[in-house]
């Protein structure tokens, strides 16, 4: 029969003591894995812990926190769970996390700063030994992140990079993105392009912008700057959508021609393939789409979405990892440094692009 402690229904380990005939002090180094429980009979440990079982005994997780001084806590701060950027990335932290003694805690900042900086001072309050930042292009220089570090708070940021700092980040080589988009293209047979781009301010749209450029300089391909699109600058990532479909009716309300179109991410080739379909465009009989992501929509989408994948499962992995490693080497009193890590792109071929037609 299973002992409670009066009032508070919770096992203790005076309960696991009395039922199982041991002392306390024996029961907690077996149960808390205490270097003297070398010293403890491999039968007394099994007694120990069947007992500790069929209690229902569980540790204290905070009064372990409170004798090591550490919280075992990991922060993850998102600028909105419901972006599809997040999902695999937040999977990939928890494949590495959930092995681990560290409880993760998700906060949403539902892309407002003020809400971020004040769940920020909630993680630090509740001590947090490391955070991860999933960033979208909402993402600035926060000023409470600044002095993370200096605090020997480990800090990776996820899909964007501090302009100003040494915090750590795992990012996609957007460029070389850019680059794959539009070699993808003129592979096809295409060489009349409209590109939508991001927002001008977006250091990711910039980027993927140079590779486009840089390739159409090494293949001899005019971007005609009447066929380049910039997305207006927005306080909602998620407008995308909307924000591709105006795009799109903006180049063919221009009466130019173009047989294909790079759009800045999945969700703006969304609405460019939506706006393409109304004004009686055949995707890709009449015009080629290619988004960038990778979101699980993408392929989903009628017809399924060419894209240029980040690999952002891994990106959280890599995230996760360097977290850990840099949460020891605090431990261990070492010097932190920064690392910028770049994943590689790939070209992730579906239905929505498609050979040139002769004609077009």
């Amino acid at each position: 029969m299973q002992e409670k402690k009066a009032g508070s229904g919770r096992t203790t380990l005076a309960d696991v003591a009395r039922a199982s005939g041991f002392s306390v002090s024996t029961v907690s180094i077996v149960l808390n894995e205490a270097p003297l429980s070398r010293y403890v009979a491999e039968q007394t440990k099994q007694l120990i812990r069947k007992q500790a079982k069929q209690m229902g005994y569980r540790p204290d997780a905070f009064a372990r926190s409170l004798r090591k001084q550490r919280s075992q806590t990991i922060g993850i701060m998102v600028f909105d769970i419901s972006d599809p950027f997040c999902t695999l990335i937040l999977k990939g932290i928890e494949t590495v996390l959930a092995p681990t003694s560290y409880l993760p805690v998700i906060m949403d900042a539902h892309n407002e700063v003020k809400q971020f900086e004040r769940y920020l001072e909630m993680l630090l309050e509740r001590r947090v030994e490391g955070l991860i930042v999933v960033a979208n292009w909402l993402f600035v220089d926060i000023q409470p992140l600044v002095n993370l570090e200096k605090e020997r708070i480990p800090t990776i940021l996820v899909g964007q990079k501090m302009q100003s700092g040494s915090m750590s980040s795992i990012m996609v080589d957007n460029e070389a993105g850019g680059y794959l988009a539009l070699q993808h293209l003129y592979e096809l047979g295409h060489r009349e392009i409209a590109v939508v781009r991001g927002p001008i301010h977006l250091p990711d749209s910039n980027k993927r912008w140079a590779g486009m450029k840089r390739f159409a300089r090494e293949a001899r391909l005019k971007l005609a700057p009447k066929l380049i699109v910039d997305l207006p600058d927005n306080t909602d990532p998620n407008a995308g959508f909307d924000e591709g479909y105006a795009a799109t009716q903006t180049l063919l309300n221009a009466k130019r021609r173009f047989t294909a179109i790079v759009a800045f991410d999945d969700m703006t080739a969304f609405g460019v393939v939506r706006a393409l379909r109304q004004s009686g465009l055949r995707v890709p009989e009449d015009c080629s789409v290619i988004g960038f992501d990778d979101v699980p929509h993408a392929a989903l989408l009628s017809p399924s979405l060419t894209t240029i994948r980040q690999p952002m499962a891994e990106m959280g992995r890599l995230a996760a990892k360097q977290l850990l490693q840099r949460t020891e080497a605090i431990q261990n009193t070492e010097m932190l440094t920064p690392h910028h890590h770049l994943t590689t792109p790939a070209l992730i071929a579906r239905e929505s692009t498609a050979r040139r037609h002769r004609g077009r």
